[in-house]
């Protein structure tokens, strides 16, 4: 097994957060009762920004179930190898939602699981949770309950479809939301060409998005529970969501009653604004000619004469029906052919350097691994390499903020199921050795 590291190693950011420095939401504490993706996208992006993120997670109940934890701790290959180069029981997926934080395991089934719950709300000053509408309140773990315990509490609840409404006891996933809420109406090629038909994107955008919004709605929360102690419950939804990412095909639907069709990579507003073809490339190693595209974003007219002028047909940005954007539009069945005609005769780095040359938007369609070369990536430092228990080191995507004086945490990898439950316990509840043993072997932890 080749466990080399990739050329860009070098140039990671590593887990060297200044211990000085301070962190936008140090001194803030946040119980975690989240799984699968847009809860832990939440509770990560909180803990990058310097809160103590404290994920519960079941225990195992049998050997049959394996190391318990968050369901996506198996969702795999791949798994993080280990460093003999064996696979862990650590999944890929699981990584990348979960650093920075500590993992206590607790059956909150159990009376006493739900009573140990109720002393760390205590010692938080968040709780975010994904279970069912009602799911909680059966252990007196929801928000009416809690809050009566502790009336500053910021208490966020992501759901498919949220805590109201005719659809809030269904459970939601990604790909469906996509699907319900338009995205996929709007994305994929036409119906009337080869492999049209609706597409979901590939990345769960639905999650992660909810996931970014509820950290938006605790923020906010959260200012307010500081000004007033004052809690109060913030209720995110994927479909809410995914309904408000329509943006501007959805603000173009309310304004004109038309619904927007699937356009493959062209843009319903711009021309030219798409993928487009190039002269093919030479393979090195086989010696055949190979496809190659790249994308063209021309945003306004200015732009436009530039690309003719690179084109060497300053007569069609000089045409009235294709000067203005808007003439564009209204004609890029005749003007997109012509393009796509003119843009195979040259290589895609003539293009690219040509283009970028006199500012028009585009670029290369890269794969992860260009990706992960690329210069600009690597100058923003984002990939990040953590020390970690199995595999000695392991190496994720870095959150992208970039804040000058709070930078976001890079202390701790995303941490083996229960790894900090006697720390917590001990730390926050004063717990002993004999009380912890006793849960363990109550299955309550």
């Amino acid at each position: 097994m080749d466990n080399s590291k990739p050329p860009f190693q070098a140039m990671n950011q590593t887990n060297n957060t200044n211990a000085k420095s301070p962190q936008a939401l140090q001194g803030v504490r946040v119980l975690d009762l989240t799984r699968i993706l847009a809860g832990p996208w939440c509770t990560q992006t909180l803990a990058d920004l310097g809160a103590d993120v404290i994920k519960i997670e079941r225990p195992a109940k049998d050997a049959s179930e394996g190391q318990g934890g968050d369901d996506t701790r198996r969702w795999g290959p791949p798994f993080l190898k280990d460093k003999d180069g064996h696979d862990s029981v650590e999944s890929a997926y699981f990584m990348c939602a979960n650093r920075n934080k500590r993992s206590v395991t607790c059956d909150i089934s159990q009376p006493a699981g739900q009573a140990l719950i109720r002393k760390l709300v205590m010692q938080c000053d968040i709780v975010v949770e994904n279970f069912k509408v009602g799911d909680l309140a059966r252990y007196g773990l929801d928000f009416a309950s809690l809050s009566q315990l502790k009336p500053s509490l910021v208490y966020c609840s992501i759901t498919g479809f949220g805590q109201t409404g005719p659809y809030k006891d269904r459970a939601g996933y990604d790909y469906a939301v996509q699907a319900m809420g338009g995205l996929m109406s709007v994305t994929g090629e036409r119906d009337d060409v080869p492999g049209g038909g609706p597409q979901k994107v590939g990345v769960a955008v639905a999650d992660l998005f909810t996931g970014l919004n509820s950290v938006i709605g605790i923020l906010a929360a959260l200012r307010h529970a500081e000004r007033t102690g004052q809690g109060q419950q913030v209720d995110i939804a994927l479909l809410d969501t995914q309904v408000s990412m329509l943006a501007n095909l959805g603000a173009q639907y309310l304004s004109n009653g038309e619904v927007p069709k699937r356009l493959g990579n062209a843009h319903a507003n711009i021309v030219p604004y798409q993928v487009f073809e190039v002269a093919p490339s030479t393979d090195s190693l086989s010696g055949t000619l190979q496809k190659e595209y790249i994308i063209l974003a021309v945003g306004n007219d200015n732009q436009f004469v530039k690309f003719c002028q690179v084109a060497g047909q300053p007569d069609i940005a000089a045409n009235p029906q294709y000067t203005k954007n808007q003439d564009r539009v209204t004609n890029r069945a005749v003007l997109v052919p012509l393009l796509a005609t003119i843009l195979k005769t040259r290589s895609k780095e003539d293009w690219l350097s040509s283009l970028q040359a006199v500012h028009v938007p585009c670029g290369p369609i890269n794969n992860f691994d260009d990706v992960f070369k690329d210069p600009q990536v690597l100058a923003r430092n984002m990939v990040t390499t953590y020390p970690h228990p199995i595999a000695g080191e392991v190496q994720l995507v870095a959150n992208p903020l970039k804040l000058s004086a709070t930078p976001v945490s890079t202390n701790r990898a995303p941490p083996l199921c229960g790894q900090h439950t006697e720390e917590l316990l001990q730390e926050l509840l004063n717990c002993s050795d004999t009380d912890v043993e006793q849960w363990r072997r109550d299955g309550v932890v």
